[in-house]
């Protein structure tokens, strides 16, 4: 059965105003005078120069939450209400032999547009490559990837993410801030951009308001060879039902969109939530406190080649 697969672009805009392109990469729209429909009429340009002429033609289906959320690199979300807008589609109806080639008529599109890769190209001599790629004029962030369906044959399902940068929005209370809504510098690396946006998503699934706590934010965390990055939040206490349909959420959330999803030694009737990212293998945990919050837990392993020169 062919697995779904979640992507959110592998970086965010830094909260920094960008310009916004109508027309490719030679048409830049004035600093600050981007909103919600030109970032998403962008989007959606980019996402078609990248699908436009393939062979076999596949459906777009888009994944995900609404295309527009809370701008996750705004150190000050609560009070400005900046957005961004975030597409995600599955490239399906067509052999799942064809997913590699999808991906690379994508990539090699987008590189045509003038557009620049954030890390090394695809490796593309793997069953499953991926590749992280922007746009020079205006700063959209773009990446593609496939979704193993067959892991013995090859076959997979090919994805393509475009996310705008932030943009002004309504202003909203700072209880209304999401777990994600902090200061990320240029310098940010991919892996804290990835476990950003899982976090943004099973914030917006959750469907709870996130509670500030001095053990909030990212951290990197070096175990042997590797470098982990962890983003943790927690939302406001909870009701005993309230609780429960948080935690379902959460958990049909993942699931629907092609995590690995357990649930681990629940206590009473509370569950916990362990989930695996089928592509770029961030964990994530959502488990009930002591203090009858939902906790959340997103962890990556940062890449060589993930953190910008």
């Amino acid at each position: 059965m062919a697995t779904t697969i979640s992507i959110m672009a592998a970086g965010v805009a830094a909260c920094g105003i960008g310009n916004s392109g109508e027309s490719g990469r030679t048409t830049q729209n004035r600093v600050g005078t981007m909103d919600e429909q030109q970032a998403t009429k962008r989007a959606e340009e980019i996402i078609h120069q990248a699908v436009d002429g393939m062979v076999p033609k596949p459906t777009l289906k888009r994944i995900g939450p609404a295309p527009v959320g809370p701008c996750l690199a705004d150190d000050n979300a609560a009070a400005t209400g900046r957005r961004q807008v975030g597409l995600t589609y599955q490239l399906t109806d067509v052999p799942g032999s064809a997913a590699k080639q999808l991906l690379r008529h994508a990539r090699d599109a987008w590189v045509k547009e003038g557009y620049t890769f954030t890390s090394s190209d695809a490796d593309w001599s793997v069953p499953f490559p991926k590749f992280f790629m922007r746009t020079p004029t205006d700063d959209f962030w773009m990446n593609g990837l496939i979704g193993p369906t067959n892991k013995e044959t090859g076959e997979g399902i090919a994805a393509i993410s475009v996310t705008s940068p932030c943009f002004a929005g309504a202003a909203s209370t700072p209880s209304g801030a999401g777990p994600a809504g902090y200061r990320t510098s240029p310098g940010t690396s991919d892996a804290e951009h990835r476990v950003l946006g899982h976090s943004s998503r099973i914030y917006e699934a959750l469907g709870v308001r996130h509670q500030p706590g001095t053990d909030d934010g990212v951290s990197r965390v070096e175990d042997g060879a590797d470098v982990l990055v962890h983003h943790t939040w927690s939302t406001v206490p909870l009701g005993a039902e309230a609780r429960k349909g948080a935690l379902r959420r959460g958990r049909d959330s993942l699931g629907g969109a092609g995590w690995d999803v357990r649930v681990l030694s629940p206590q009473g009737d509370e569950e916990t939530i362990v989930a695996r990212h089928p592509a770029d293998g961030s964990l994530a945990r959502v488990a009930a406190s002591a203090d009858g919050s939902v906790r959340v837990a997103v962890t990556a392993v940062e890449h060589e080649g993930d953190r910008p020169a």
